[in-house]
């Protein structure tokens, strides 16, 4: 039977985990992000850099972090939601939330992976030459989807728009005809 991940409430806990999974010779793998409306890129990202190791933890941005790096209105799915579905998929073993108060890196220097797996362009080349102080190796990985959340988020909110304005305006217009008439008449 299959198992999910487990939650890991506090650096310090994963922390020792970490510690104790090297002791046992486990390459530990690490990655972050949003996951917000999850997609079958998120699936595939996180099915590659498994792969590079033994054990994958991923770092969830909390809402607040998302909300200052994206806008006010994401994510779409709270942060505790997000952090379950990411435990559901296969090849992850570990989440952490990464709060929005945090300074810059710290679940990277906290932990010190042996694989730091990261989307193109998240990095820029400075600091993913910083980064390897913290890590014995960076994989880039390009993006495993043609459309990220942001875009599916633009693509709903333009399509809902269309169809209010075709819905709407006829009603507008006989609304607005029927009060000038109604104003000619008085």
């Amino acid at each position: 039977m299959y198992k999910t991940g487990k939650k890991i409430d506090s650096y310090e806990e994963l922390q020792t985990i970490v510690e104790s999974l090297r002791a046992l010779g486990a390459k530990i793998v690490l990655t972050s992000g949003s996951y917000d409306l999850a997609h079958i890129g998120h699936a595939r990202y996180l099915e590659k850099a498994k792969k590079v190791g033994d054990v994958l933890i991923v770092g969830i941005d909390s809402d607040k972090k998302i909300q200052q790096r994206k806008g006010p209105e994401r994510p779409i799915v709270p942060e505790e939601e997000r952090m379950e579905m990411v435990l559901h998929i296969r090849p992850v073993d570990f989440v952490i939330l990464k709060k929005h108060d945090e300074p810059k890196w710290n679940l990277i220097k906290t932990i010190r992976p042996d694989v730091l797996i990261a989307v193109e362009d998240t990095y820029s080349t400075e600091e993913l030459e910083a980064l390897k102080e913290h890590c014995q190796e960076i994989t880039v990985l390009e993006r495993q989807a043609t459309t990220s959340t942001s875009a599916k988020i633009r693509r709903m909110q333009i399509t809902t728009a269309q169809k209010l304005e075709k819905i709407l305006t006829p009603k507008i217009l006989k609304a607005l005809e029927e009060t000038l008439s109604e104003i000619k008449n008085d």
